[in-house]
């Protein structure tokens, strides 16, 4: 996020303090979608907006509400640009983001340990504790074990899934078998 002028910095901030459509405790910086703001003279502006996956449904409204922003700060034309490259990831979350999602009940993404493709498990349900699974054989080495997904209500480690996806695509269904809350967690990507 690179801005050049003064009043560009103060339009990406403008512009990343609307709130995410689908996840509206988060602002669009801290989801960290928005990529940039150009403009060009003094009335214009284009804005750099990368979505949470191709196709996500909440990208006409993020556009919609950042345009509604940012011309009622003057600017006569807004052009909000898609931009797929370089890709969104869940590591773009900023700590901020991790906390709100946390304490509005959303178990945030892990972090990656790796650059690159997210491997996609399909192994056990449980993220502690698991035990090997009597249709799936021994349990995975160890060493390649993701870091448990915790409860966002008590904390604890010792949780399972309920459904690969939740009230939107980006998140999953869980539950705490300490608290026996469920919860949605915002899957890595």
């Amino acid at each position: 996020m690179v801005t050049g002028t003064a009043l560009e910095a103060e339009l990406l901030e403008l512009a990343g303090a609307v709130p995410d459509p689908e996840l509206p405790v988060l602002t669009l910086r801290e989801l960290g979608v928005l990529r940039a703001v150009h403009l060009h003279g003094t009335d214009a502006v284009e804005v750099d907006l990368t979505p949470t996956y191709t196709g996500c449904p909440a990208i006409e409204a993020m556009s919609v509400d950042i345009e509604r922003v940012l011309r009622a700060h003057g600017m006569r034309e807004v052009t909000v640009r898609t931009v797929l490259s370089p890709a969104w990831s869940t590591d773009d979350i900023t700590p901020e983001g991790r906390q709100k999602l946390r304490e509005f009940g959303i178990a945030p993404p892990r972090t990656r340990r790796t650059a690159g493709p997210v491997p996609l498990a399909l192994g056990p349900t449980r993220t502690a504790n698991a035990a090997p699974h009597p249709r799936l054989g021994a349990a995975p080495d160890p060493g390649t074990e993701p870091e448990p997904v915790r409860c966002p209500h008590c904390g604890s480690a010792d949780t399972e899934l309920l459904s690969r996806f939740s009230s939107t695509a980006c998140k999953a269904l869980r539950r705490c078998l300490g608290c026996r809350e469920p919860f949605d967690h915002f899957k890595e990507l």
